[in-house]
C-alpha cells in the first residue's frame, strides 16, 4: 500500500518553533509529527511513502536517513515553489503510477500535522465498497472551513465562516456541513483527471469533478480522536491526549 505525506508547508502558525526546522520535525510527546504520521501509516500496512518538502528540506532528508526511513520505502518530492495540496500531489503522481500491476490500488494522502485514531483500514474498505473516486475523512465539529455533502454523502461544495463564502458545485435538497480531517483515500485514476497546473488546492479538482457526478464521498469519523497540530497551543493539549487515546505507543 502507498501513501503521500504532505509536509512541504512553511508552518507559519507554529512559529517560532518552525524558525529553524520544518513543521514535520516539530515534536509532540517526544516524537516528530513526521514520525507519528509514518508510524500510523505503517501500522495500517503502508510500506511505500512519498513526502513532499520545501522548508528546510535537507533536515527531513537527513532525519529519514538517520532513522532508516522507519523501515519503509520513502521518496522525497522537492518543491522549489510551494505547490499547495493539488499541485503537490500532481508533481508526485509518478510515485503511484510506476507499478502497472497496482494501478487500481487506492492510496492515502495524509497531512503531516494531523494526528488521529481514524481507522484507515476501515476507510479504505469504505472507499472500495462504495466505488469512490475519492473518500474524505470528515467530522461534525467546529471549523472555520467546512465541506458540504448531500444526504448520500457526496461532495457538493464548501463554505467558510460566512454565508457569502459558500461555493456550491452541485445542488442538493439537504446539505450537511462537515469539517475535513486532512486524510484522503484516492483512486489512482483521479491523477489523470487533475487538469489544473502549477499551484492549486486539491479541492479545486474535487469540486470540478463533483459537478460531473464523480463519487467524492464523506467517511464519517466522528467516533475517532482527531487534532490538528498546526498551532503551539494545540501541541500542548496534544501531549496528554496522545497518550490517553493511544496514538503514541
Amino acid at each position: 500500500m502507498k501513501a503521500m505525506v504532505l509536509a512541504a508547508g512553511l508552518g507559519t502558525r507554529l512559529r517560532p518553533l518552525t524558525n529553524d526546522r520544518p513543521k514535520a520535525l516539530v515534536e509532540v510527546g517526544g516524537r516528530t509529527l513526521l514520525e507519528i504520521a509514518l508510524l500510523r501509516l505503517r501500522s495500517f500496512g503502508v510500506r511505500q511513502v512519498i513526502v513532499n518538502v520545501h522548508h528546510f528540506p535537507e533536515m527531513i532528508v537527513d532525519y529519514l536517513a538517520a532513522n532508516q526511513s522507519f523501515g519503509m520505502r520513502i521518496e522525497i518530492s522537492r518543491e522549489d515553489v510551494l505547490l499547495d495540496t493539488g499541485g503537490g500531489l500532481k508533481k508526485a503522481a509518478y510515485f503511484f503510477l510506476d507499478d502497472s500491476s497496482r494501478l487500481d490500488e487506492p492510496f492515502i494522502l495524509h497531512n503531516v500535522d494531523v494526528v488521529s485514531t481514524i481507522d484507515l483500514r476501515r476507510m479504505m474498505q469504505f472507499h472500495s465498497e462504495h466505488r469512490a473516486l475519492v473518500t474524505l475523512a470528515v467530522q461534525d465539529r467546529k471549523s472555520t472551513r467546512r465541506l458540504l455533502f448531500d444526504d448520500e454523502g457526496r461532495l457538493c461544495g464548501r463554505r467558510g465562516d460566512r454565508a457569502e463564502t459558500m461555493e456550491l458545485a452541485r445542488p442538493a435538497a439537504d446539505l450537511q456541513a462537515l469539517a475535513f480531517a486532512g486524510i484522503h483515500v484516492i483512486s489512482p485514476r483521479f491523477l489523470s483527471m487533475m487538469t489544473e497546473e502549477g499551484v492549486f488546492s486539491i479541492l479545486v479538482p474535487y469540486l470540478r469533478l463533483a459537478v460531473s457526478e464523480e463519487r467524492i464521498l464523506a467517511f464519517r469519523a466522528d467516533e475517532y480522536y482527531w487534532r490538528d497540530l498546526g498551532k503551539p497551543e494545540s501541541l500542548l493539549k496534544a501531549n496528554e491526549e496522545l497518550k490517553q487515546h493511544m496514538v503514541l505507543s
